[in-house]
């Protein structure tokens, strides 16, 4: 639908989506519009976790289990919930 793009080094765990399509709902003709997905390099995308259309995932970044990400997540954070939210700073190995 859309290119998605996933960093060396980078995890995505079981049953985690990463959708790059969506719809215009305010058009009657229900338009897909579809958006690349960036994710970087050294970031784990937990389980059930799901990415969604034109988010960039910064490298080293790690969305937790569960959590929903829609626009960009910073370098090195961890981020949980839905919407997800900046939790704590990431130590870079």
């Amino acid at each position: 639908m859309a290119c998605i793009r996933i960093g060396s080094g980078t995890i995505v765990s079981q049953r985690a989506h990463l959708c790059a399509g969506t719809h215009l709902i305010d058009d009657p003709a229900f338009q897909l519009v579809a958006r690349p997905i960036e994710i970087g390099k050294n970031c784990w995308i937990a389980a059930e976790a799901f990415v969604g259309p034109g988010a960039r995932v910064g490298d080293g970044a790690v969305l937790g289990a569960r959590a929903v990400a829609f626009g960009d997540l910073e370098p090195w954070t961890v981020y949980v919930g839905n919407p997800a939210v900046a939790k704590r700073l990431r130590r870079k190995p």
